[in-house]
């Protein structure tokens, strides 16, 4: 074999590894989503760090619900508004920007989606996930 040819081999061999890292990233992160699901948390993600689910509960219930849970975590409640079929609520603490929307499904069922901003580019799924979690403990139904 030539040497340009054993160059230009090396240079695309090397520049697949980039590729399939990639897919390998890509197909643990999809991992990662299905995991939360399956390991009994009851928590979905979307891929790029929101958390949400869905409670057989009236909004106004899940509503009094998340309160309570942003403020046993200590957790500052700046704003609520009305949104489309539900409210929004901000909240803050240290230095993470909390959004939650809460959508009234039915009459007796509310969706919780909550993010957990920190900075600008990262989320903390971890923040986001106790939310809804101390939501489900303060509905009584852990």
């Amino acid at each position: 074999m030539r040497p340009q040819n054993k160059q230009f081999a090396f240079a695309f061999y090397f520049s697949l590894l980039f590729f399939f890292s990639g897919c390998a990233a890509v197909g643990m992160t999809l991992f990662g989503v299905g995991a939360g699901v399956t390991t009994g948390t009851s928590v979905a993600y979307t891929l790029d760090g929101i958390a949400y689910r869905t409670f057989t509960a009236s909004l106004p219930r899940v509503e009094s619900a998340t309160r309570t849970a942003l403020d046993n975590m200590g957790i500052k409640v700046e704003a609520t508004s009305k949104i489309d079929q539900g409210k929004a609520i901000k909240a803050v603490s240290n230095d993470r920007e909390i959004e939650i929307e809460l959508e009234m499904v039915s009459p007796k069922t509310t969706r919780i989606r909550t993010v957990a901003k920190q900075g600008i580019f990262f989320k903390d799924r971890a923040t986001a996930t106790e939310i809804i979690i101390q939501t489900e403990k303060a509905l009584g139904l852990s």
